[in-house]
């Protein structure tokens, strides 16, 4: 059953942190960042070490990746990610701690948690989104959950006072995108490559066009994802959309500080926080 859309006075989460971060991008003339991590990879410790620092590099985002067996849509450096922190031992509920040991440090970075249904199902749809507001959580992606299956989550979650963001790629046409923006705030993220993530270079201008169509449509903020890992890709980005999105990237330069045994190295969350730190500058050329 398709899911009815939410009257405009009832789709207002209680917090504004997405909202507030692209109104002062917007103010200062520049783009954004959007920074993705793996919870708990390669153990907890590390990554709330970098998790803390991400704002201070220069991430204007963060999304914090929900450990899963089965990331379809992934790439091999984000399943690898994945599972290094399974084996340390990450569950939903650190991934949650993650979350509200970060806001702690820092009440203003929007927060969204990306992944797939089954860990939040197993965890249970209700616990799971009051556990998420309490913990300090603005939005999720969930890349499994179509919007013909919002009933599930996407309208639980709005009403829970989450934004519920919402992926477009290359394939999206004309019919198709009404669908994928009802219900859909915060920002819309379009897929810039065909295929799983870190396996190819992006085309610029394709990308350029498609940002130009789908803000005939929205006028959600666009960032654009996938294919990113260098600062003039960055700023390219952010010459027509409102953020880029760097994910394996990071987490590449993540998995080149550990030791033969998976083990962060010294000085492993001070490399990717200045990879962020030149990825942030990108921003200011765009």
């Amino acid at each position: 059953m398709t899911a009815e859309p939410i009257a405009a006075e009832d789709f207002a989460p209680d917090s504004g942190r997405i909202k507030a971060r692209f109104d002062r991008l917007r103010a200062e003339g520049r783009g954004g960042l959007v920074t993705f991590l793996t919870a708990g990879d390669p153990d907890f410790d590390t990554s709330l070490e970098i998790l803390k620092g991400l704002p201070g590099a220069g991430a204007d985002v963060i999304e914090l990746g929900m450990p899963f067996t089965d990331p379809m849509a992934d790439g091999p450096a984000i399943q690898a990610a994945g599972l290094r922190a399974l084996k340390a031992g990450q569950t939903m509920v650190k991934t949650l701690e993650l979350t509200r040991a970060l806001r702690e440090s820092d009440a203003e970075v929007p927060i969204i948690l990306m992944g797939y249904y089954n860990p939040i199902y197993s965890y249970g749809v209700e616990r799971f989104l009051a556990d998420a507001r309490a913990a300090g959580v603005d939005g999720l992606i969930i890349v499994d959950l179509p919007p013909e299956e919002d009933d599930e989550l996407c309208l639980p979650a709005v009403r829970a006072g989450l934004n519920f963001i919402r992926l477009a790629t290359p394939t999206t046409d004309a019919k198709r995108l009404p669908a994928v923006l009802r219900n859909t705030s915060g920002f819309l993220y379009y897929v810039s490559i065909l295929g799983i993530t870190g396996t190819k270079e992006i085309d610029d201008a394709p990308v350029r066009a498609a940002v130009e169509r789908l803000k005939q449509h929205t006028d959600l903020p666009i960032a654009v994802g996938f294919g990113i890992k260098t600062p003039e890709q960055v700023a390219a980005i952010c010459e027509n959309a409102e953020a880029a999105v760097v994910g394996s990237a990071i987490v590449r330069r993540l998995e080149q500080g550990l030791d033969a045994e998976g083990k962060p190295t010294p000085g492993l969350a001070r490399d990717v926080l200045d990879y962020v730190a030149s990825l942030a500058e990108g921003t200011r050329r765009g």
